[in-house]
């Protein structure tokens, strides 16, 4: 089975660009970051720099597509930093073209994440003010709702990963991982829920803050990427993500080499970077715990559901990893709180 990422054909390429001004295309580049399935491409023209995107099917329908555009949009016009997008030569943001759908976007230049708690803080403060700026955004339509928390879909996804129908080889301890995420995802959900999520107010929230999607210099976030989870949630589900996300411990080429905890210091300084700009509710708070145990569980299981691994990585070694985690921030969690209340 293939699990190499998807990419544009040479035709696929001219035809779309031909959709567009701008001029001579002197150099394309390979942009291999972010969804798999969804190949993007440098384009050096006449014109300028821009990025070539095709959208990933499932996040490819023209009403998903036009709601993150007009979000952006509204970004842009408030002087948030985000990447500005071109229009073809019909005037529209969104190409359809032969069943795909393609944006194109001014290229942004800038650094990837350096690790340095100084970003991770000013990464808590953009979510902030970016949430602030969405309090005054008029929505036209009815956005997505559906998130990680206590989903469906999430534990259909674990259902399949512990039967025998999954992609991957039967036994070796799926059943065993798989039942275990289980109880661990169904106990958040319910703490949460216990907690008040219902009640709490909606609006759009980005839905994948993580360091992949933002460039940065100096410590500072100079523009943020990729609106296509945008929906609307409790904005505590982004806080929790980008606390999860800035604060995880990997990066070795074997997910059973991971530690199990997570960096408290850049945790403590993402939730203050946006608490001291845009507080929370206490609840809200308590909540992070058991919402980045969800998030832990709810990324992992989608892609090993479908395919049996995580990108290149081994379905059975990752999920046993985030086990390892759940674990930890479980037995932690006393720690973390004292972490998530402490402004410093």
């Amino acid at each position: 089975m293939s699990r190499g990422g998807a990419h544009f054909t040479g035709e696929e390429l001219e035809r779309v660009l031909a959709q567009y001004n701008l001029g001579r295309v002197q150099e394309t580049h390979t942009l291999a970051t972010g969804n798999r399935r969804s190949p993007k491409k440098i384009l050096v023209t006449e014109r300028g720099t821009f990025v070539l995107k095709r959208r990933a099917r499932g996040k490819d329908d023209m009403y998903h597509v036009a709601f993150a555009h007009s979000i952006q949009t509204f970004l842009q016009k408030k002087g948030f930093a985000v990447s500005p997008l071109a229009a073809t030569h019909d005037n529209t943001t969104v190409l359809r073209l032969d069943g795909h759908t393609y944006e194109l976007f001014h290229f942004v230049p800038g650094s990837r994440f350096d690790g340095s708690v100084e970003a991770v803080r000013d990464a808590g403060r953009q979510l902030a003010r970016m949430h602030e700026y969405f309090d005054d955004f008029a929505c036209g339509w009815q956005p997505l709702k559906l998130t990680y928390h206590d989903s469906f879909s999430v534990r259909s996804h674990l259902r399949t990963i512990g039967s025998e129908q999954g992609p991957h080889t039967p036994g070796k301890g799926w059943g065993a991982c798989a039942s275990a995420l289980s109880a661990f995802y169904n106990a958040a959900s319910g703490c949460v829920n216990g907690l008040g999520f219902n009640a709490w107010p909606h609006q759009i929230v980005h839905g994948d803050w993580h360091p992949g999607n933002m460039l940065f210099a100096e410590g500072k976030v100079t523009c943020v990427l990729d609106f296509d989870s945008a929906k609307m949630a409790p904005m505590v589900t982004d806080v929790a993500n980008g606390t999860l996300q800035f604060s995880i411990v990997g990066g070795r080429a074997n997910p059973a080499e991971w530690p199990d905890h997570l960096d408290r210091e850049k945790l403590r300084a993402f939730v203050s970077g946006y608490i001291n700009r845009r507080p929370l509710e206490e609840a809200m708070l308590r909540s992070l715990p058991d919402l980045m145990v969800e998030i832990l569980v709810a990324e992992a299981v989608t892609p090993i559901a479908a395919t049996g691994y995580f990108g290149h990585l081994s379905g059975l070694d990752f999920l046993k990893m985030i086990l390892r985690k759940c674990r930890w921030i479980d037995d932690n969690r006393a720690i973390l709180l004292d972490d998530v209340f402490a402004k410093g």
